[in-house]
């Protein structure tokens, strides 16, 4: 019948709402057979309360504090993160733009007050570019294998639609980097780090990762030696069933992604027009006395729908879009 919206096209073989969650919990005749833990994962209690080692010796951090007020600290921060018991505060700001010879980049100012025993100083502030933010996570993914790292913003950008170094660019890479310092800062795990500490107080990293480059790389190699050949047994069902859905979710996001950008596109392009067929009514009604009065209502009206639209706009694109992409950003990180 006219008048009746087409359906979008799925970007999937099912929706989301047919697809059962991976961890919800039904019938045998919806589910099929239930998923079982992997005998993979089910160790004696002896076993898992021992320290793990990798092959070659190496100790595996399990992430526990390395004092004991550091660990009432930590179950303080599971029970109350905005408190009075927060011991660890850090901010991003203070972008600055640095033109060298060979490159061009800008760098940040991260700031760190806290009270803990592992740290030398009660404040820190350090200065940082976005490859720092990008080294520290890939050291987080590697000491911390079984831990989901906060998602850092996209480093490319297309050249000729954004400037990377335009204000408000800087400015929204700027509250991103600081929103992913904070997620770690607010980890009860992540934030005890060996390689976070460094980063919130070293003066000089580039110094630190020459110097530990050697160790590192060989604990890294390690690691992902043993993941990989956890990865070439069969996966456990659950986690099967997880990654079909994070796929399925991932295309979806991407989907609505796209449409919302194209909607904003559209109604900012609609917006200049009414901008531009506002001011005819105006002149218009100046023109003709006797239609004055309503051409000028109707100029008023497209005024009104200008800001209306305007604000419209500013809330997809400043509270929307980069929920979503947030959302796609942390399902790429549980991949």
């Amino acid at each position: 019948a006219a008048g009746v919206p087409k359906p979008l096209p799925s970007s999937g073989p099912k929706s989301l709402r047919e697809m059962p969650h991976p961890l919800a919990t039904s019938s045998s005749e919806e589910m099929g057979p239930a998923l079982t833990p992997s005998p993979d994962l089910l160790l004696p209690r002896s076993i898992a309360d021992k320290d793990l080692t990798l092959p070659n010796g190496t100790p595996v951090d399990t992430s526990s504090p390395a004092s004991s007020s550091s660990l009432i600290n930590r179950l303080q921060l599971d029970d109350d993160l905005d408190g009075e018991t927060r011991d660890l505060f850090v901010t991003v700001d203070d972008p600055k733009k640095h033109v060298c010879t060979m490159e061009t980049y800008i760098t940040y100012r991260v700031t760190t007050k806290t009270t803990r025993a592992e740290f030398d100083l009660p404040e820190y502030s350090v200065r940082r570019r976005y490859q720092d933010f990008d080294w520290l996570r890939n050291k987080l993914e590697e000491s911390q294998p079984t831990h989901l790292i906060p998602p850092l913003p996209e480093k490319f950008v297309v050249k000729g639609v954004v400037d990377r170094f335009s204000e408000e660019f800087v400015e929204t890479r700027r509250k991103a980097l600081d929103k992913f310092l904070k997620r770690i800062t607010d980890h009860p795990v992540l934030s005890f780090n060996e390689h976070f500490n460094v980063f919130l107080t070293a003066k000089d990293l580039n110094a630190y990762k020459k110097q530990g480059m050697a160790l590192l790389s060989k604990m890294g190699e390690s690691v992902k030696y043993v993941t990989g050949g956890y990865k070439l047994r069969s996966r456990p069902l659950e986690f099967a069933a997880i990654g079909d859905y994070l796929e399925t979710f991932s295309l979806k996001l991407g989907t609505i992604d796209r449409i919302a950008q194209r909607i904003i596109k559209e109604q900012l392009e609609y917006l200049v027009e009414l901008r531009e067929y506002g001011p005819v009514y105006s002149t218009w009604g100046g023109l003709e006395v006797e239609l004055s009065e309503p051409l000028e209502g109707v100029s008023a009206c497209i005024g009104n729908c200008c800001t209306a639209l305007e604000e419209l706009s500013e809330d997809m694109t400043e509270e929307f879009l980069p929920v979503l992409r947030e959302y796609i950003l942390y399902s790429e990180s549980m991949k």
